[in-house]
């Protein structure tokens, strides 16, 4: 079977293994917080709040560390490490680990998403089945694509959300003819899930007809959910990198448990995903949003919904960033989607308060995907998603204006969405120009060259010459009895005198040059070529940060790789 054609049998293949995957990843999670939760009746009870997450986190933490043993959070960003780094393969027990991870994560009230969970879930599926087949890297890679895609079509019924989400986000460099098996498993896994879950949208609402005379205030918000956006990702990467700096993990756990059971017990919205609360607010169902507050009585004062809701979006980034730093597994997309809905309900509430008409529930939809197009830079997904997951098609007007001048806004202040900044940082990182996408694809083992003979320091030149008889190449490192390098000794450099046999009891440190600038193993074929560039030379020698010597890369083999992985990663 020609790989073209096989592809498109194994995309459908992804698509009903991500569909599945989708599906009982939602059912875990339904089941669990029906388990702990179903049976609250009323706001005394919330107590509970304090001690289920932090539980969860801890039961999460635990699994991951000695049953996993591998570092499974932030997913998205781990398809993207992935793709640029490991040939788009991911281990197999990705592609349960993250449900079952996440299921107790979420269910017992982390405030996280579990949408990155799926699409790493649905990634991994993709990667192991095209590695089981054989395939080249590119297909391999779309069918990652495949698999990622399918799990954002199944999780929301949205197939035209999970194609674009794979597009912007994931693989930049598609061609129009990768398009129909990302098209195949996403219409697979949706079906799945249709089948499996019925039709009904991801979120009922009742929305107002698209105004046109609302236009200037969709202009005005849009440029809003920017800075909110800019908010979400500095506060989440700078909130997460503190506490993990915390070293004692256990002490880490403590302190994210407590911190996050006393923010949902205050802000019993926080718990969870928090879409039971959008939903409420998607059909003016303010006043049951909240939950079991232990703070009934406030909610006479007309001003102090707007504002609750305020807090719940500000400490929402919070929450989010303690369970995944203490130990839960969980992802930035499902907070993202919430905070969006909060912030336009919010900024829709307060404006009505000082004597506007503006439609609450529209704003709710649009700031979902207002902060979506900001935080992930993502319009296009923004825009289809919300559409797809509430019906919505009525207000793409809106939901374009918005999005579309969110992205705008953010880029002005971060060029990086919140899964590629620490990637990108690393300068491991993908990017629509081909020639420095191939090179960040490109590692320094796949171009080293070790079939050189070393030479041990104090040897003389007659032990040189010993060497270089039975040696193919020209340049000869010189070792300490450590194995780190000292110099290098070239052929032309003992020419003169190799035939003078007067000469032998030389030491080879007459003819040794010391390299000033050598490759480092870890270093980044970027970082490779500017080297080169300042020595100008053809060869540069490869050692360990320790100075043990590896071996020695040269532009000639580099280029040749250079050409093998272009061809590999070109879509025709």
């Amino acid at each position: 079977m020609p790989e073209t054609r096989e592809v498109l049998l194994l995309a459908f293949i992804v698509g009903l293994g991500s569909g599945l995957a989708a599906v009982l990843m939602l059912r875990a999670i339904h089941l669990v917080q029906w388990v702990l939760v179903g049976w609250f009746k009323t706001p005394s009870q919330s107590w509970l709040y304090l001690v289920y997450p932090g539980v969860g986190m801890l039961i999460a933490y635990l699994i991951v560390r000695y049953v996993i043993k591998d570092n499974i959070g932030h997913g998205v960003t781990k398809v993207l490490l992935a793709i640029s780094r490991y040939d788009s393969k991911i281990k197999p027990h990705n592609t349960w680990s993250s449900i079952l991870t996440s299921a107790i994560t979420i269910g017992f009230g982390g405030s996280v998403g579990a949408e990155a969970p799926i699409v790493y879930t649905g990634a991994a599926i993709g990667s192991n089945i095209g590695r089981k087949a054989g395939l080249t890297y590119k297909n391999m890679t779309l069918l990652l694509g495949c698999g990622a895609a399918g799990a954002i079509a199944g999780i929301f019924k949205a197939p035209m959300a999970g194609v674009l989400f794979t597009l912007e986000i994931l693989m930049f460099n598609m061609s129009m003819t990768s398009i129909l098996p990302l098209v195949l498993s996403s219409v697979t896994s949706t079906t799945v899930t249709y089948l499996l879950m019925g039709d009904a949208v991801a979120f009922d609402n009742t929305l107002t007809p698209f105004n046109m005379g609302n236009i200037p205030f969709y202009v005005i918000f849009g440029i809003v959910c920017g800075f909110a956006s800019l908010y979400f990702t500095r506060a989440t990467l700078f909130t997460e990198d503190k506490v993990k700096a915390i070293s004692n993990p256990f002490r880490r756990w403590a302190l994210c448990a407590i911190g996050l059971g006393i923010m949902i017990f205050i802000f019993p919205p926080l718990y969870g995903e928090g879409y039971g609360t959008l939903t409420d607010l998607l059909n003016d169902n303010d006043t049951h949003s909240v939950g079991s507050t232990i703070f009934p009585f406030l909610f006479e004062n007309k001003w102090f919904l707007p504002t609750f809701f305020a807090l719940v979006f500000l400490f929402k980034v919070f929450s989010m960033s303690f369970t995944n730093a203490g130990g839960g597994v969980g992802g930035t997309f499902g907070p993202t989607l919430f905070m969006g809905g909060i912030f336009g309900f919010v900024v829709a509430r307060y404006s009505n308060l000082l004597g506007m008409d503006l439609p609450e529930t529209n704003f709710v939809l649009v700031g979902m995907a207002g902060l979506m197009a900001g935080v992930m830079q993502a319009p296009l997904t923004a825009i289809f998603l919300i559409a797809e997951i509430t019906g919505g098609y009525t207000l793409l007007m809106p939901l374009i204006i918005t999005s579309a001048i969110s992205y705008a806004t953010i880029r002005l202040f971060e060029p990086y969405s919140i899964y590629t900044k620490r990637i990108a940082k690393r300068g491991y990182l993908l990017t629509h120009d081909s020639d420095k996408a191939v090179l960040t694809l490109l590692k320094i083992d796949d171009v080293l060259e070790t079939n050189f003979s070393p030479i041990e320091e104090g040897a003389s030149l007659g032990d040189l010459l010993t060497v270089i008889s039975s040696s193919s190449r020209d340049i000869y490192p010189v070792l300490d009895k450590e194995g780190r390098l000292l110099g290098t000794v070239w052929l032309n450099d003992v020419k003169k005198d190799m035939f003078d046999s007067s000469n032998y009891t030389r030491p080879v440190s007459d003819y040794m040059e010391k390299e000033e600038i050598c490759a480092y193993s870890d270093d980044r074929m970027d970082e490779v070529m500017s080297k080169f560039e300042q020595t100008g030379g053809w060869n540069i020698p490869v050692v360990d940060r320790d100075g043990k010597w590896r071996g020695f890369v040269s532009k000639s083999h580099i280029f040749f790789a250079y050409r093998e992985r272009l061809h590999e990663v070109s879509h025709d």
